[in-house]
């Protein structure tokens, strides 16, 4: 496609997408050992008691027991109902509730929430995140993502690429999956933050770094956490800093229609207010009002309240004592 010119336009920069079988969990391990870092994979997980044993029991015997490449698996569970902290535990995992985490500071709701408590109860150097609701777990999530980490001193952030079925109502579509990505997220860096235009999986809730970076970063506490911590890692380090892998398929579950149109509303708060340099003053809460039938098929619509808050970045909260910032095992 050419410009309104008549010239091409030019290619996206950035590091080109690399499959995960290019890495191998051996020569990883070597890696870690020169080193001495230890790797922790922290799974945030709310009401997921149907997947994350087997997310977590995977993980434990490819890459805990039999390689030796992770060092800890962490869930940090944000009240469950469903009986996931003991699954997870179970399969091999450790357990903090989330509102034990940092309890001077509270617990919010919210994905990036959970993955900020998460970093300051995590005992690893690398962390990786992982989705507690992955059908299709194999040791690639890890190894793929920490390769280009250990490999590439220029690597900072690595983010996970996949094909994405859409499965609904017992119907299973290609690669339909991921909606906000497609019809928000990537016109929306397309258009604010065109270096970012060359993410495939803006929104993929796979990722890893270092310590040493995420504890610099602020962690937006909702859905807009993913695509916040783009931005703000490209505009520190540059569009190199962030390297893309090919993980093959992800399956998960979906969310209806209109709660991804409550995911977007975070987005766009998020997008936003980052496309002005922090500049615009935006309203604490938006009011997304969805249409929705009653018992009697009268159709009205509801409000729904979104909030767009973040918290600080680690390295600034110097008040933490050492047993706030390690979290405790909810063993309850």
């Amino acid at each position: 496609m050419s410009s309104r010119d008549g010239t091409p336009p030019s290619p996206p920069r950035g590091r080109p997408i690399v499959a995960h079988t290019r890495f191998d969990p051996e020569v990883l391990r070597a890696r870690l050992r020169a080193t001495g870092e230890r790797v922790s994979v922290v799974l945030p997980a709310r009401d997921e008691a149907d997947t994350v044993g087997e997310v977590v029991g995977t993980i434990r015997r490819t890459l805990v027991d039999r390689v030796g490449l992770v060092d800890e698996i962490l869930v940090v569970d944000a009240d469950s109902r469903d009986g996931t902290p003991e699954v997870a535990r179970a399969a091999g995992a450790r357990v903090v509730r989330q509102a034990d985490v940092l309890p001077h500071l509270g617990s919010r709701a919210g994905k990036g929430e959970a993955m900020w408590k998460g970093l300051a109860a995590a005992r690893g150097d690398v962390l990786i995140y992982l989705d507690a609701d992955i059908v299709d777990i194999g040791p690639r999530f890890v190894v793929g993502l920490l390769g280009p980490l250990l490999q590439d001193t220029g690597v900072r952030l690595t983010k996970a690429v996949y094909d994405r079925p859409l499965a609904l109502a017992g119907q299973v579509q290609g690669s339909q999956g991921g909606r906000v990505t497609e019809l928000l997220a990537r016109p929306a860096l397309a258009l604010w933050f065109p270096e970012l235009a060359v993410i495939a999986q803006p929104l993929s809730g796979e990722i890893a770094a270092r310590r040493s970076l995420l504890e610099t970063l602020p962690f937006v506490q909702g859905y807009g956490v993913e695509v916040a911590m783009l931005i703000d890692v490209a505009e520190r380090h540059g569009i190199d800093a962030i390297a893309q892998v090919d993980l093959g398929r992800r399956t998960h579950g979906h969310q209806s229609l209109a709660a991804l149109g409550r995911m977007a509303g975070e987005l766009l708060q998020v997008l936003v207010e980052r496309s002005t340099g922090h500049e615009t003053e935006l309203p604490s809460e938006l009011v997304l009002w969805q249409p929705v039938r009653d018992g009697a098929s009268r159709l009205d619509l509801e409000p729904h309240t979104i909030t767009a808050s973040q918290r600080p970045p680690l390295c600034e909260l110097r008040d933490a004592t050492p047993r706030d910032r390690a979290g405790s095992d909810d063993r309850r």
